[in-house]
């Protein structure tokens, strides 16, 4: 499904005042650009006038030290052209590369803030175009597009003047074109935009198939679907070509009707210019001068049309990009947030009513305490609610009905850092990023010591295999940690957790990746490192729970049981059935 992400036409202002907003700390570099660029538009038309001098005024008198003289001064204006196009080059593709460096690390700033729902709807691959291709193509307004459009409408402007105070009759000659090129240049921005547009949503498309195909290889060659696949690729990519074949034939039907109309105007020029020197009516150095800027008139003209369509590219990216930044995040830290002294582990939910999605509810009216230093344990079927409840204790998601307290404090009012710094998670499917062990486990926090790395390792026994590797805590890791075992990504993991000394320990079917020898290493590293901590697991081999101070039993989004192992069996209900079932 193609994306939607149009802005109504009213907001199209409101885009490109955005854009000028990010432009403004570099005001000053844009001004002296601008200065630059009057002073580069004086001197290309400057250049036409000395060579009209040199043949009205010396050649024709056969002057030859004039000619000298005004050949040193064309190259004077030359060296003065290349340096002021140099300097303007310069300076703003240094402003450009700084103000899209400061819109990237905005969107991907404001990206983190986004609440888990979003990233639940939003393919991994939209948001990368976003950051990446759809800013990078604002680099191209902000280093040429602005600056140049400003120079083409000050050169056609200049050209008119120059060319009326020379001979008005043959410049309104020349100028008979100028509705048609007008009407020329708005059919080609209308459809440039809608082609512009059309290739920025299936890039995003393609991006976004690539994005999940990849991550998918593994279950792609597992059920040997890569034929298949491959059509949807290139059907996918055929759409891309469509729409980037459209868009070189707006600019290939364009160009050439633009020079025809060049060429059309310059016959006219000739034949009436030469007419008028035949005539006596006008000198061959105006006639020379007036070739030279029919020539450059309508290069701006073209020029100013194709910079019209770029800058419409940007603007379809820039719609793209503001769809993101304006992208509300569902969980708001308070203005004034209650800030515990210290986080005991005290949790609380009370009739608690949740849903990802309208009143489907996942959770139902759901009660319980757990005491701090308590060791709880959430058994039941999949999608009974286990995995939310854990994901509503660190608030990210926030319930529709009912309060979850920590410590007596309701988790809402609470500094979602000061929550989540006191919770640490071990997950299932473990993540590790591109680095090295060490970086896994100490996640950019300066804080935690390379002893304490180290210390949180053997404390999960991940330190056997660890000292067992060529560079040990410095041993390079993969993307996704792709070179370990499943066992060992979920045993960095855990020294991860530890390492960040949480006050609750969440553990969502911590043990379920790993083999029994390993589970062992990790049963005992927990009998330590849950004393004076609340624990919360869910786990459905309930040999990993069993131990666990109170058991709680979710059915279809409700807390139905609720005791210790062998209290749950005497009461012969669900539990005791799944309990059966496992043996």
């Amino acid at each position: 499904m193609e994306e939607s992400l149009e802005y109504s036409s009213k907001s199209k202002g409101s885009v490109l005042k955005r854009l000028l907003i990010y432009a403004k700390p570099y005001w000053h570099l844009i001004l002296f650009s601008l200065v630059l660029v009057l002073c580069i538009t004086g001197l290309e038309l400057y250049r036409p006038i000395l060579v009209g001098q040199v043949i009205d005024e010396f050649i024709a008198k056969k002057n030859f030290d004039g000619v000298k003289h005004i050949a040193f001064i064309y190259f004077i204006v030359l060296l003065l052209s290349f340096f002021c196009n140099f300097l303007q080059t310069w300076i703003l593709s240094l402003t450009g590369q700084n103000i899209i460096y400061n819109i990237r690390q905005e969107v991907f700033e404001h990206i983190q803030k986004l609440s888990l729902r979003f990233f639940d709807i939003t393919p991994v691959g939209r948001i990368v175009t976003r950051v990446t291709n759809d800013v990078e193509a604002l680099n191209e307004m902000y280093a040429n597009i602005l600056v140049k459009l400003i120079k083409n409408i000050i050169k056609i402007i200049g050209l008119a003047i120059v060319m009326l105070s020379l001979n008005i009759r043959l410049s309104l000659y020349a100028f008979l074109l100028i509705p048609l090129i007008i009407g020329l240049t708005s059919l080609f921005t209308y459809i440039s935009r809608k082609t512009y547009r059309q290739v920025r949503t299936r890039l995003t498309t393609i991006n976004t198939y690539l994005s999940e195909h990849l991550s998918g290889m593994k279950v792609i060659q597992i059920f040997a679907r890569e034929k298949e696949k491959q059509r949807e690729f290139e059907a996918k990519s055929k759409d891309l070509l469509k729409a980037n074949f459209k868009e070189m034939m707006v600019f290939a039907i364009f160009r050439p009707s633009i020079y025809f109309l060049s060429v059309i105007a310059m016959v006219i020029i000739i034949g009436l210019g030469g007419s008028s020197v035949i005539n006596e009516m006008l000198t061959i150095g105006t006639l020379y001068i007036f070739i030279q800027y029919i020539g450059s008139f309508f290069e701006p003209i073209q020029e100013l049309s194709e910079q019209i369509g770029t800058l419409q590219s940007a603007m379809a990216s820039a719609e793209k990009i503001f769809t993101i930044l304006d992208e509300e995040p569902m969980i708001v830290n308070p203005e004034k947030p209650a800030v515990l002294s210290e986080v005991k582990g005290k949790i609380e939910f009370e009739h608690v009513w949740f849903a990802y999605e309208e009143e489907n509810w996942i959770l139902k009216d759901v009660s319980f305490v757990i005491e701090p230093g308590q060791r709880a344990a959430f058994v039941g079927a999949t999608g009974a609610g286990k995995s939310s409840i854990l994901n509503l204790i660190g608030r990210y998601y926030d319930i529709q009905k009912g309060r979850i307290t920590i410590d007596g404090v309701d988790i809402k009012e609470m500094d979602t850092d000061q929550l989540r710094s006191a919770i640490g998670q071990v997950q299932q499917d473990v993540f590790l990023f591109t680095g090295d062990i060490k970086s896994n486990i100490r996640l950019k926090n300066d804080n935690i010591s390379d002893e304490e790395i180290v210390e949180a390792a053997r404390y999960v026994g991940a330190d056997h295999f660890i000292e067992e590797l060529n560079n040990t805590y410095a041993e390079a890791v993969t993307e996704r940690g792709s070179t370990l075992s499943a066992g060992q990504r979920q045993l960095l993991s855990f020294a991860r957790t530890l390492a960040f000394d949480p006050s609750i320990l969440v553990m969502d079917e911590a043990t379920a990746n790993i083999d029994t020898e390993t589970e062992q290493l990790i049963q005992e590293a927990l009998e330590k490192l849950m004393t004076g901590r609340t624990t919360i697991m869910v786990a459905h081999r309930l040999s990993t729970i069993q131990h666990a101070d109170v058991i709680m039993v979710m059915h279809k989004g409700k807390l139905r049981e609720s005791g210790n192992h062998q209290e749950l069996l005497n009461q012969n209900g669900i539990y005791r059935k799944l309990y059966e079932l496992q043996l």
